[in-house]
């Protein structure tokens, strides 16, 4: 990758076809600035990946996608030199929902994280038992001493702070103490909240529900992360939430809005 300023956008699309012309106008308001893309929550398999619109802007896609549910993909203006898809578990890699790209001065890991359910329930169990396995995958594949960057929809606020309205929302799904412990695990483990770290105060919210028009009253919660070592951490020079896709209103939006970070790979 050059020697100059990178910008990495992490989004959740909420289905990568639905959303594709939204997509494409995001990227050209922004005049194709972004060098590499994470999406989530494709709900397509490989083959139905729109693959060639990207392609005519100059990305190579890594994409680990699954019919109706789920999907990564990460795409860059570099081919990655290495792909990995999922944890390496034939168990835990049923659904698509990890993908790590490996590049000259960083790696990647791309993830959409189980939204979780009802304290005790299926659910919520699967979620707190996937983050044990994204710790783990973490713990056995890197070193805090590398330049590492975990991004994607992580399904929690880790703080009141990253919530619009902590008494509102006491115990919803995405606030309970279980999930946040299960993120702060891998904050114990080396990785730094990005956006935390650079804005200590800040409210700033990824994601809005459909209804009510949260989106216009700013009720919404923070979702969407990027985690980094501290290796990491010393090249980025801004992040911030890009809020233009998320608020049209034709085509319909995805719930989440892109969070972008900008870093200088020297």
């Amino acid at each position: 990758m050059p020697s100059n300023t990178l910008r990495i956008g992490t989004f959740n699309v909420n289905s990568i076809r639905a959303r594709l012309s939204l997509i494409l106008d995001w990227l050209t308001h922004r005049q194709d600035d972004l060098d590499i893309i994470c999406f989530q929550e494709l709900k397509a398999t490989h083959d139905d990946f729109p693959l060639s619109p990207f392609e005519e802007r100059g990305y190579f896609c890594a994409i680990w996608g699954q019919k109706a549910y789920n999907g990564v993909a990460t795409c860059s203006r570099n081919r990655p030199l290495s792909i990995q898809r999922g944890f390496g578990q034939k168990e835990w890699d049923r659904e698509s929902r990890l993908i790590t790209t490996t590049f000259p001065e960083f790696t990647l890991v791309n993830l959409y994280a189980p939204r979780g359910g009802e304290p005790g329930s299926q659910k919520w169990r699967y979620k707190l038992n996937w983050y044990q396995h994204l710790l783990e995958f973490i713990q056995n594949s890197f070193s805090p001493e590398q330049p590492l960057a975990v991004v994607g929809d992580f399904n929690v606020a880790l703080t009141d702070l990253d919530v619009y309205s902590p008494e509102e929302l006491a115990g919803a799904i995405g606030t309970l103490p279980e999930e946040r412990e299960a993120v702060r695990r891998l904050l114990d483990w080396g990785l730094v909240d990005i956006f935390r770290h650079l804005y200590p105060e800040k409210q700033q919210f990824t994601w809005w529900d459909y209804i009510g028009g949260a989106i216009w009253h700013n009720e919404g919660m923070r979702l969407d992360y990027l985690l980094g070592t501290p290796a990491f951490c010393q090249l980025i020079t801004d992040c911030y939430v890009d809020l233009w896709p998320r608020r049209r209103r034709r085509p319909t939006p995805s719930d989440h809005a892109p969070f972008i970070v900008e870093l200088v790979c020297r």
